[in-house]
């Protein structure tokens, strides 16, 4: 036993020899598995989660044995005061209790009661079924009914196998179906490169993306299989806890999001994880909420929200909002391991999550 444990701290510490420049090239050498030709298969319920293995544990290693690494609190405290979603599933109620006494013991006790939209509130992660998608725009109740029977999934899934009936849980691809993440994250941060915060409905685009790697200093790295993308847009500095208001906010009102042609370069490069700093992932402008505006830019006729649907019903990529990156961009920490555990609620389309990234800071 012994000898494997010096084995292995071998490997680590090989890894990490020295730190920026050997450990990227390093990261290039650590290739996760990739989807065939027909993706990950029939009945996958992971999507990119399968890139989850040794080669992006292994280049999480890299960043946990390096002396110089902090960790990072990427999301914010769970309240019922923090900014509420008003696509959330119910606004967050937290009921505290009096402290309690056990009858003829030394012990007291403290508990609370939680409700709310445990999957929709705060720091969220998205399960790949919190997404599906008709053949046409419906047009609303007057309309007719919603043809939720007509509805489809990431990998071929229908509705009658996610989710039968109205009560029913996700019996496919639920959040208890996604992997634990330990991987290799890369932090893109737009701010720095624009010099100012980005405005609602602004794009981060393909651009913006190749032109942040090449400032950071990755541009041969590039992005990886199985790697988690976080993207500082400065929407986050709007998060407000206590909200006046937490259910009108100027920073769910609307925000910035991520273009569809960034989207496509992200799928093309098997990512497992797209993390931003704002609410929606899709840029969203309050005009849009009142039909005063259109689509954002590049999105398919009947899906504003263009990018949730490429990730969660095409390419199985997971995705996060509400993510806390100003420590990190404080520090300039552009790579860094990311350890991603959402709750598993059996059947649940997404989850409350706390992630943490450690790495080193640049300077």
């Amino acid at each position: 036993m012994r000898a494997y444990a010096l084995s292995l701290l071998c490997l680590v510490s090989c890894q990490v020899a020295s730190e920026a420049t050997q450990s990227k090239t390093e990261e290039l050498s650590l290739s996760a598995p990739t989807p065939g030709p027909n993706g990950w298969g029939a009945g996958d319920e992971k999507g990119n989660g399968n890139t989850q293995s040794y080669a992006t544990r292994i280049r999480c290693a890299i960043h946990l044995a390096n002396p110089r690494s902090r960790v990072y609190e990427l999301s914010y405290p769970f309240s019922a005061t923090m900014p509420q979603s008003p696509f959330g599933d119910a606004p967050v109620s937290l009921q505290y209790h009096p402290t309690a006494g056990l009858p003829f013991t030394r012990h007291v006790d403290n508990g609370e009661i939680f409700s709310g939209g445990i999957g929709s509130q705060g720091t969220q992660f998205d399960a790949i079924g919190h997404f599906g998608y008709l053949d046409s725009p419906w047009l609303g109740p007057a309309s007719g009914p919603l043809p939720v029977d007509q509805a489809h999934y990431y990998n071929g899934f229908t509705q009658s196998d996610v989710k039968p009936t109205p009560s029913s849980p996700l019996l496919k691809l639920g959040v208890d179906k996604s992997v634990p993440i330990v991987t290799s994250a890369v932090m893109l941060d737009v701010v720095k490169l624009r010099g100012r915060q980005m405005t609602a409905g602004e794009l981060v685009s393909l651009d913006d993306i190749n032109k942040a790697l090449s400032q950071e200093g990755l541009a041969q790295r590039g992005i990886l299989p199985g790697d988690a993308v976080f993207i500082h847009t400065g929407w986050g500095d709007k998060w407000t806890d206590p909200a006046p208001n937490p259910n009108v906010t100027d920073y769910y009102k609307e925000g910035p999001g991520l273009s569809v042609e960034a989207q496509n370069f992200f799928a093309s490069r098997t990512i497992v994880l797209i993390a931003l700093d704002n609410p929606f992932t899709d840029p969203l402008r309050a005009c849009q909420l009142t039909g005063e505006c259109g689509q954002p830019a590049g999105t398919a006729q009947g899906l504003p929200f263009n990018v949730h649907h490429n990730d969660l019903t095409r390419d199985g990529i997971h995705q996060i909002q509400n993510l806390k990156l100003d420590e990190m961009a404080a520090d300039q920490t552009y790579s860094a391991c990311a350890i991603v555990l959402p709750l598993r609620i059996t059947g649940g389309a997404g989850s409350a999550v706390r992630p943490i990234a450690i790495g080193a800071p640049w300077l």
